[in-house]
């Protein structure tokens, strides 16, 4: 790094660790034997911390406990997958604090700076006990370089890991984020996505950090979708172990837009490879959103199109059916829209001006657009300055078995 302007940024091969934050996994057993499923994250004393969560109604038991532990400067996060925890009432709660409480009996420290989290069927009651026995075996794991491996420890229906590493030069020193993250079904995030995980060394307060997070995961993770379904269990959680030689992160400075920078392109990177790895997904596509009335009513014409089961299997079938994104973008509610000034794209192709098909359009064009493994849709509206990007895939017949088949 040394040399390297103020704000460079240099996006990592592989993941780098970070200082003051060690993580371990074991094996529970929680929904099928031969793989680690319980992951313990450690914070150095003295580390802030940050959280976005889901805002469904129904949420998980881990996710109440979690919001409520925040506050109290968490130095441990206990995430399991196989059993969300999630519909299960008083007993659920009861299961979520005593997981806290079996991380502190071998840690120390108080159940309260313990924030658990997690993920996989809805419905049925943690396994608290395979829990508790697995936990010293991912306590003795305890390392910085255990970011791979809580990688893996995550997943659910993912066919691969996701991880993402920057650094920045802050002040003449670098400051490193490291991110995982798992997710590839229930995927529309209304905070953040399924689970992530985001260490950094930085120095900066916790009220700081929460509001960095937040522009970050609105940049990123909420502008994705695999099926529209917003998950019971959605986490985020961006840590700071402080043991970094940069100057502290201050609210409106520069080294704060330099650090946001970082923070962002971490999190964008996991929020495409959530993408990619859709279930059952064969076409990567973005969705750009120009010339809107607002940047709320651009996301809004971006989902739309995103959440179509039309679209979605048009995409699939490599059909340039126009006809469905031209009713997705009417239906998505821009009042007064003027359709004679919208015009839509697939890749370079122009499908829609006037508010019909436009005149060099053939479907020869469009079938060979819509061939392609990454499409791009591009909606201009005509009516503002605002834009948004929104990133989803396709629907396949494979989506519809693993949907199927997730409970046998």
């Amino acid at each position: 790094m040394a040399g390297l302007p103020e704000g460079h940024i240099v996006a990592n091969s592989g993941v780098k660790t970070i200082a003051g934050i060690r993580l371990g996994t074991a094996a529970a057993a929680i929904k099928r034997a031969g793989r680690d499923d319980v992951l313990l994250i450690e914070m150095a004393e003295g580390s802030s911390c940050a959280a976005v969560f889901t805002q469904n109604a129904f949420c998980a038991a881990p996710v109440t406990v979690s919001r409520e532990h925040l506050p109290q400067a968490p130095r441990w996060l206990l995430i399991n997958s196989g059993n969300a925890n999630a519909g299960t009432g008083a007993r659920g709660l009861a299961d979520a604090h005593s997981s806290c409480e079996a991380v502190v009996a071998l840690a120390g420290g108080r159940a309260e700076q313990v924030m658990p989290f997690s993920t996989g069927v809805i419905g049925e009651y943690l396994p608290l006990e395979k829990i508790r026995t697995a936990l010293p075996k991912a306590f003795e794991a305890l390392s910085e370089d255990g970011w791979d491996a809580a990688a893996l420890a995550i997943m659910t229906t993912d066919t691969r890991p996701k991880t993402a590493s920057r650094t920045v030069e802050i002040g003449g020193h670098p400051v490193t984020v490291t991110g995982i993250a798992k997710g590839a079904g229930m995927i529309h995030p209304n905070m953040a996505t399924l689970l992530a995980f985001i260490g950094t060394d930085a120095c900066v307060d916790a009220g700081t950090l929460q509001d960095i997070l937040q522009r970050a995961a609105d940049r990123s993770f909420n502008c994705i979708t695999v099926d529209g379904d917003t998950s019971t269990n959605d986490s985020c959680v961006l840590m700071a172990s402080q043991r970094s030689q940069a100057p502290r992160i201050e609210p409106g400075s520069h080294h704060a837009e330099a650090f946001q920078a970082a923070v962002d392109a971490v999190l964008e990177e996991l929020a495409e490879a959530i993408v990619r790895d859709g279930e059952g997904a064969t076409k990567f596509i973005r969705i750009l959103v120009e010339e809107a009335a607002s940047d709320e009513e651009a996301k809004q014409v971006g989902k739309t199109i995103a959440h179509s089961p039309l679209v979605k299997t048009a995409f699939f079938a490599s059909d340039p059916n126009w006809g469905r994104i031209l009713a997705a973008v009417g239906r998505a509610g821009c009042a007064g829209l003027d359709i004679s000034r919208v015009a839509i794209w697939l890749d370079e192709v122009r499908i829609v001006s006037g508010g019909e098909r436009d005149r060099d359009y053939t479907e020869e064009r469009g079938a060979a657009a819509m061939q392609r493994p990454e499409i791009t849709v591009r909606v201009s509206l005509g009516r503002g300055t605002s834009s948004a990007r929104v990133l989803t895939c396709d629907f396949s017949f494979d989506y519809v078995r693993i949907n199927a088949e997730y409970r046998t």
